[in-house]
């Protein structure tokens, strides 16, 4: 019982860098609520707007050639893989964070 009695003492009393501990475990939780309820949104709206895209394509409005992705793909692909991979690097990776991610998923 002494281990649990030290983890239940520092959660109370204890200091991470000048903030209380449970400061600083509620922080991830709401980055993941934030970040799951904008992942929810800009799901929603790329959803939207691939139907519409289908459907100009459809009717010969717009046409999209293979060549054309492929240059998009070279210019743009590598500047988003080193977003992704900051964005990644920078989020808390915790189960608080990914608990919150997935409320906040469900409710956005």
């Amino acid at each position: 019982m002494g281990l649990i009695d030290e983890v239940v003492n520092f959660v109370t009393n204890g200091s991470i860098g000048g903030l209380p501990p449970l400061a600083v475990m509620i922080l991830p939780f709401v980055v993941g609520l934030i970040v799951g309820f904008l992942v929810n949104k800009v799901l929603k709206i790329a959803v939207i707007v691939i139907i519409i895209l289908a459907v100009v394509i459809y009717f010969g409005l717009y046409s999209i050639d293979i060549p054309t992705l492929q240059n998009l793909a070279q210019q743009y692909g590598p500047a988003a893989l080193q977003l992704g991979a900051l964005i990644i690097g920078v989020l808390p990776l915790s189960i608080g964070f990914i608990i919150g991610a997935i409320i906040g998923f469900i409710l956005g």
